[in-house]
């Protein structure tokens, strides 16, 4: 009932730039917490940057001073914007949010279904 839906994967070159969306739909009052995951071969899934609903923000030390996370509370879409792109960078970046249906009720984790990132040097 509820979906998050990952746009802005791609290819690009080292140094390069890329903007990944995702955006939550269906039963919602109110998302909370939102973040980045990402994974790839040989590694698991880990947290590459998180916003809170009051944006509050949190980033893995290979990402600070090069992703920006941020959020729209109106569109219920987090951002990442990814700059300096290094090749170890590549992976599957997941959308994560904690999601509350209706007033009153308890939070339900939800994830995306991916979107791949492929950093070339």
């Amino acid at each position: 009932q509820v979906q998050l839906v990952e746009s802005g994967g791609g290819l690009v070159q080292a140094g390069g730039s890329l903007r990944l969306s995702c955006a939550a739909s269906g039963n919602i009052f109110r998302v909370n917490t939102m973040g980045w995951y990402r994974q790839n071969t040989g590694n698991q899934r880990e947290l590459v940057a998180r916003i809170t609903i009051v944006g509050s923000t949190d980033y893995a030390d290979s990402v600070k001073g090069r992703f920006t996370i941020s959020r729209d509370n109106a569109k219920n879409t987090v951002y990442l914007q990814m700059n300096s792109l290094k090749p170890e960078d590549t992976g599957v970046y997941y959308c994560n949010a904690d999601v509350q249906a209706v007033r009153y009720s308890p939070l339900v984790n939800y994830w995306g279904q991916g979107t791949h990132v492929t950093v070339s040097s």
